[in-house]
């Protein structure tokens, strides 16, 4: 296809001795174009998902980055200046009254910029993952979730785990919070059990004791949000009825490199 040798078409004749005709070649040759336009397109196909799955692990550990360095660098900073603005307003002569308003006034701004930075390095990837690591971030989730919905979460799995790609570790961090969610909210359950697995894939299963869900159950932007981030990280999400019992099954299957983890 286009003059890129992409694969051969190895033909025979039907018997020995006898020779293609020339409609046979002229239908050899068009299936030899078609099958190099196809084989192309899936190549094509793996080759885009492969470039997607890079584009979302380097966002990740952008993002990764960037918490740290707001988080370790900025917000320290900004916390700084507020001490010294502190120790200026006491310290201040003259005109005390307007510097001590002029300082006030300096120091909210700086409140609202710390805000802001916490916001935005929150927004960037979840602290608890690179504070406590996945295992102990999933168990302070779940022991929250418990206390606020009565349901007995339990978390199953290694106590911790090695140093995982980031997108794999945030899409499963919120694929398990969002599965949570959704059982405190909609599910009626009394128990729900979160199971974490490596092996040349990490595997989250969330299973509940709830009402289920119907296969009729519209995709909101909760359940489709969980397909997607296992999609980012080139992985696989099914949510379904728990059989043979009542509740529902979230297990999403995330591959790691092929070189494993570290």
């Amino acid at each position: 296809d286009q003059g890129e040798p992409i694969g051969e078409l190895i033909v025979a004749p039907r018997s020995r001795g006898e020779s293609f005709s020339a409609a046979d070649r002229d239908l050899l040759g068009g299936l030899a174009h078609e099958a190099g336009r196809a084989a192309r397109s899936v190549r094509l196909a793996a080759e885009v998902e492969r470039s997607r799955r890079q584009i979302v692990a380097a966002r990740e550990e952008e993002r990764r980055r960037l918490r740290r360095d707001l988080h370790d660098g900025l917000g320290p900073t900004l916390a700084g200046a507020r001490l010294k603005l502190e120790a200026a307003r006491a310290r201040t002569d003259g005109r005390p009254e307007e510097a001590a308003k002029l300082l006030s006034e300096l120091d909210g701004q700086l409140a609202g910029v710390l805000d802001d930075v916490r916001r935005i390095s929150r927004g960037l990837r979840p602290p608890a993952l690179d504070e406590l690591g996945l295992m102990p971030a999933l168990r302070a989730q779940a022991a929250t979730l418990s206390v606020d919905s009565g349901v007995e979460l339990r978390i199953h799995g290694p106590d911790s785990l090695p140093a995982l790609p980031a997108a794999v570790e945030a899409a499963a961090y919120w694929i398990t919070v969002e599965a949570l969610t959704n059982v405190r909210r909609h599910s009626g359950a009394s128990h729900c059990a979160v199971r974490i697995a490596l092996s040349d894939a990490l595997e989250v299963e969330v299973e509940d004791d709830g009402i289920g869900i119907s296969p009729r159950t519209r995709r909101g932007v909760g359940l489709t949000g969980m397909r997607e981030r296992a999609a980012e990280v080139g992985g696989t999400c099914e949510i379904a009825p728990r059989a043979p019992e009542s509740g529902t099954r979230v297990l999403a299957r995330l591959p790691l490199p092929a070189g494993g983890v570290a």
